[in-house]
């Protein structure tokens, strides 16, 4: 293939335009041997949905949109074997009409399975793990062009589960499933600062999913998105929620653009995978045009970091399309942004101007700095990951057991890992 390749927001153009899709599982043992054997780097591209170069190479990319768009469902077992290049929209349709559920979902459906859990990708609700903590095994071509499979119970598990593309071509994951079930989501203008500050862990805990959203334009949330399951027992939240009001029609994530394009709201029941997003899989997702950013910290940091950023707030204003806090599980997979602590996640959609955001991001930054801050793998950020990621030393030896020559780094990951030297546990 021929021409320039970009990622999905059009910000990031890749460095080469070589492109395989092969149509197997042969083919792509056959391309990623060969081209390791050849000294050329690989990269996967999966739905495009990152914003830095993470998925960048200065040798060739791998597409699996070919391969055979394998779901299968293993009822009594719980879990179900997904191709790794489908998008969690067109699991979720499946999964549903089989009776089943993923745990849950992320804002967007329209991202690749693979790749949102390489990367760390996650939902939102205090008892919710991000999207990999449903991974239960995954099958990966190493660099000698041989698939194999790590269960859970293997050793590399918790290493390789968000891995960066760094040890092999994952080609399908085994996912843990549950029963099917309905969830009701409501939306509410204008959520007092005040009321976050004295409250946010009776808010976070009062869905199974909650995101508040800011524009940084005045101290209170634009909107407060609450998602509850129907099986929880909970009663109808009523008109007012926390001092916010309950929306008088359907709302977007960012000010001023159409609410029809987001999951029904207003508190009709509807299923799991047509709530727990916030955009539809039908229109594009979020913006289109925009630059993200994500910086992930310890839960009870969130008033600290809300206050810190007070202090930018007109300079976060100018760039800024909308800002999305939410909460997510603790887990134990090694370079998951919610390793080892319960966590709350700062989400910034910017416009798309890298030159007026510079500035502002480096800013912000020190200022969340104190604040242990994880920034989003997938993300624009200039944090350094060492300083937030406690086993990325161990993951970098985990990749040169499995990667020796580096068929699978770029320019990005040898930043990321290059000097670490801790050995990985076997």
């Amino acid at each position: 293939m021929t021409g320039a390749i970009t990622n999905w927001a059009g910000n990031i153009r890749f460095s080469t335009d070589r492109l395989h899709r092969p149509a197997s599982l042969a083919q792509l043992c056959e391309v990623v041997g060969g081209r390791a054997a050849a000294g050329v780097r690989l990269k996967v591209l999966g739905s495009g949905h990152s914003f830095n170069r993470v998925a960048d190479t200065d040798g060739e990319l791998v597409s699996l949109a070919a391969m055979p768009p394998e779901i299968d469902i293993d009822p009594a077992a719980g879990t179900v074997w997904v191709a790794a290049g489908i998008r969690y929209g067109e699991l979720a349709v499946r999964l549903h009409e089989a009776g089943f559920a993923l745990h849950n979902m992320a804002s967007l459906p329209h991202i690749s399975v693979a790749g949102s859990c390489a990367t760390g990708t996650h939902g939102s609700g205090d008892r919710n793990g991000g999207l990999a903590t449903a991974v239960s095994g995954l099958e990966l071509v190493t660099a000698d062009g041989t698939p194999r499979i790590l269960d859970r119970d293997h050793p590399d598990f918790p290493g390789a589960v968000v891995g960066l593309g760094a040890l092999g071509v994952v080609t399908r994951l085994r996912l843990r499933i549950e029963p099917a079930y309905q969830v009701r989501q409501y939306v509410f203008d204008q959520l007092p600062r005040a009321a976050v500050d004295e409250h946010w862990s009776e808010i976070f805990a009062d869905g199974y999913s909650v995101s508040l959203f800011t524009d940084w334009t005045s101290r209170n949330f634009v909107t407060g998105w609450l998602k509850r399951r129907t099986d929880d027992g909970r009663p109808e939240p009523g008109a007012r929620w926390f001092g916010a009001t309950a929306a008088t029609g359907p709302r977007h994530p960012v000010p001023g653009m159409a609410g029809e394009t987001c999951t029904r709201q207003g508190g009709v029941p509807g299923p799991w995978h047509a709530r727990l997003p916030h955009f539809r899989l039908e229109f594009t997702p979020s913006s289109g045009a925009e630059i993200q950013s994500e910086y992930l910290l310890p839960r009870d940091r969130l008033v600290e970091a809300l206050g810190e950023l007070d202090g930018i707030r007109d300079r976060i204003a100018a760039v800024v399309q909308t800002c999305e806090v939410r909460t997510v599980a603790a887990d134990d997979l090694w370079l998951s942004p919610a390793y080892g602590r319960d966590t709350v996640a700062l989400h910034f959609t910017w416009l798309p101007d890298a030159a007026a955001l510079s500035p502002v991001l480096a800013a912000l930054e020190r200022r969340l700095g104190p604040l242990s801050p994880r920034a989003h793998w997938g993300k624009e950020a200039g944090l350094d990951p060492a300083g937030g990621y406690e086993r990325l030393a161990d993951f970098a030896a985990l990749t040169r057991r499995y990667d020796p020559a580096g068929t699978f780094r770029n320019a990005l990951l040898d930043r990321w890992l290059s000097g670490l030297e801790s050995p990985a546990p076997r």
